[in-house]
């Protein structure tokens, strides 16, 4: 309860799920306003029901801007998000103002992983038109030829036994995608990380040592886009990364390689990639994440092409990992308003 013995109001903005609802239902200290509809919060509801909330809990598509913490007032403390990405989220506004921002890392990192590397089978071995081919019942157009619908193999064969994978970004997410990579007969990898930061030479020996690989090396952009027959998106989206692959990045690919975006869509120029796609400068590509998603229609240039496989952002989307997610952002905000410590929390100290 707070001070004045009052239940702290929390604004809800998604039905999350009967276990992260029965643990904010089953809280006594909290008055929940619960957005009734199943489909995205809507922006007049949540900002006609924020004024003297304590805690939101939220989604990528929901914005917290100066705006909606103002119309909050000084009661809001608290932001918890179900997701591991938090560019939705005004940090800079939010640590002026204290608040706490909770999200939700580590719980997906085996989700994303295991569909990165099927992105990546999707894109090379061209299933995006093999099941165009399929469901739209013209099959029987397309008499066996001995390299109809091929493309480059992901694992190795002993008439081609090495395959360079390379990652823009090397943390949990890539490191659990090599895990996987592995058993493809993969043993060399490369991968590029803040500029800033030193190679992290003891945890690549572990790495080497765990998976027998030959060698794990870090790379600046133009090597990593020059070795590597499959390249993994996996780095964190912001100004730092924004269109890091672009078109002289792409021109340095490959002809056989594909590349796999499984992070943010703003780190790969669409524009370039399509025209990358469409000239033949790389083999294939699987995206998860565009830039400009949801508003991806037919007419988009990366929908065109035969060799780009696009989901629509569904990497954390097993049943397992949304419960996981749901439950930790439910936690963040009980514990935060609890006066405890989030399980996961977003770190604001280079804000203030």
């Amino acid at each position: 309860m707070s001070q004045t013995g009052k239940a702290h109001k929390v604004v809800v903005c998604r039905n999350f799920g009967p276990d992260a609802m029965s643990l904010l239902k089953g809280t006594p200290e909290l008055d929940l306003v619960i957005w009734p509809d199943d489909v995205g919060c809507d922006r007049a509801w949540l900002m006609d029901n924020i004024p003297g909330a304590t805690g939101v809990v939220l989604t990528l598509s929901d914005k917290v801007d100066p705006e909606l913490m103002s119309r909050a007032g000084p009661s809001l403390k608290v932001v918890s998000t179900m997701s591991v990405g938090y560019e939705h989220i005004d940090l800079r506004a939010a640590a002026q103002r204290g608040l706490k921002i909770g999200y939700t890392p580590d719980v997906l990192t085996d989700a994303v992983a295991d569909l990165s590397v099927m992105l990546a089978l999707m894109a090379s071995r061209n299933a995006g038109t093999a099941v165009s081919v399929a469901q739209s019942g013209d099959w029987p157009n397309y008499p066996w030829l001995p390299f109809a619908f091929c493309g480059p193999q992901l694992s190795t064969t002993t008439t081609s036994p090495t395959r360079k994978v390379g990652f823009l970004g090397f943390g949990r997410i890539a490191q659990a995608t090599l895990a996987r990579l592995v058993p493809f007969g993969i043993i060399h990898c490369l991968y590029t990380s803040n500029p800033t930061s030193p190679p992290n030479h003891k945890r690549d020996a572990e790495l080497v040592s765990k998976y027998q690989l030959q060698a794990i090396t870090k790379v600046d952009l133009d090597e990593l886009a020059c070795e590597s027959d499959f390249i993994f998106v996996l780095a964190p989206g912001g100004r730092d990364t924004y269109h890091i692959v672009n078109e002289n990045f792409l021109k340095q690919m490959k002809k056989t390689s594909v590349l796999v975006n499984a992070s943010r869509g703003t780190l790969v120029d669409s524009d370039a990639l399509a025209k990358a796609l469409k000239e033949g400068w790389i083999w294939g590509a699987g995206l998860d994440v565009v830039e400009g998603e949801p508003k991806i229609t037919a007419d988009h240039p990366l929908v065109k092409e035969p060799r780009c496989v696009i989901i629509p952002h569904i990497g954390s989307a097993t049943l397992e990992t949304r419960k996981d997610m749901a439950v930790r952002a439910a936690k963040n905000l009980i514990e935060a308003i609890r006066g405890g410590q989030m399980p996961a929390q977003v770190d604001l100290s280079s804000y203030l």
